[in-house]
């Protein structure tokens, strides 16, 4: 099972972009793209979701 974080930094790559770049097409900042692939355990859910649309994924809560 992959992480969040590295599930990110898989896709900006497989999509050939830089930090910068994936931080401009997102419409975040660059230091949260750093922190979102860093692993930060607090990032807001919202900015994670702008990021991971472009990949055509969501963030969402499941009922366990």
């Amino acid at each position: 099972m992959q992480n969040l974080s590295e599930y990110i930094k898989q896709c900006r790559k497989q999509y050939g972009l830089t930090q910068i770049e994936l931080s401009a097409k997102s419409g975040v900042g660059l230091r949260f793209v750093r922190e979102l692939e860093q692993g930060k355990t607090t990032l807001r859910m919202d900015k994670v979701n702008q990021v991971l649309t472009l990949f055509g994924a969501e963030l969402k809560a499941v009922k366990i």
